[in-house]
Parts: C-alpha cells; structure tokens; sequence
C-alpha cells in the first residue's frame, strides 16, 4: 500500500465554464487552465501518480505541450490511471476536499464522484468529494479561485494477487 496526496488551484475565469470532478457546474465562472482547468482531476492524478513516485500531472501532460491545450481532465485521469496499471498499482480509494466560497460543492458530489470513480475503475463508493469554505479569508475568501486537495491510497496488483492466491484454498 501507498499513500500519495495532490493538491492544485485555479483562479476563476468568467470565459470558461466550471467543470469540477468531470462535472459541469452551471452558472459559475470556470478556472483558468491549460486544459479544462479541472482542479479536481488534477489534484487526485498528482495523488496517484506521487503515491506511485511516477511524476505529476505537470510531467505527464505538460503545459508547454499544445496536445493538452483544452484537454478533458477526466481522459488525463483515465491516462494516468493506465499508468499506475502499466506499473502494476490499482487505486484503492481517493479522499477530495475542493476549498470554495462558491460553488456549493455537495449538490454535485455524488455525480462527481462516480464520473471520477469511472475514470480510476474503481466503485463510486471508494470515492470522497466534499466542499470546505474558506471563511472568507485570503484569496479563495474574496472568491478570486478555488483550490483542491487530494489524497490516494494505491496497492500493488501484484501484490493483491499474491494474497488472493495465498488466501485461496489448494
């Protein structure tokens, strides 16, 4: 087992339209980004990529690379969850905390958490998603962004396999 945790923020950009957890939040500003700027996806791929020290999402979808230029953060969730496979891990679950004054966040978690449940191959009930305010303080307070923090819990595959196999009777 490893234990991996991603953190990022955007600020808020009233051109883009909010996508949080592959949802679509409708009536709120979206957040600047390369891609869909899905603060979400991106803080739970930097839990699971550093839970497997396999790099970040900087790394495997850089910025600087246009491939990535509006990119559905949900297909980078699902990349690098092919990469914690290639490496043979499995996610087990992820815990989120998206820190906002606005949007409310609970109206949308159930549909964001089996969006990105779908995303790692996992069950909706191996995913959290919950929303914090910030109590007005800072940046976030004045309502200029949001950010989000992530923690994963991965196994070895074969790992997980050779208990079933040692658990299985002769």
């Amino acid at each position: 087992m490893r234990i991996g945790t991603g953190y990022d923020s955007h600020r808020f950009d009233e051109s883009r339209a909010l996508i949080l957890g592959g949802v679509s939040i409708p009536d709120h500003a979206g957040l600047a980004g390369h891609s869909d700027g899905d603060a979400v996806a991106h803080a739970i791929i930097d839990a699971i990529l550093g839970a497997a020290a396999v790099g970040n999402v900087g790394s495997h979808f850089p910025p600087s690379d246009d491939r990535w230029k509006g990119a559905d953060s949900i297909v980078l969730l699902e990349r690098s969850t092919a990469i914690l496979h290639d490496r043979e891990y499995r996610v087990v679950n992820v815990d989120v905390t998206v820190v906002c004054e606005s949007p409310k966040i609970g109206p949308h978690a159930d549909a964001m958490r089996a969006r990105l449940a779908a995303a790692l191959g996992i069950s909706a009930s191996q995913v959290s998603v919950k929303g914090k305010t910030n109590e007005g303080m800072g940046w976030i307070g004045r309502g200029e962004g949001l950010a989000v923090h992530a923690a994963a819990l991965i196994e070895s595959n074969a790992e997980s396999q050779g208990a079933e196999a040692a658990a299985s009777p002769p």
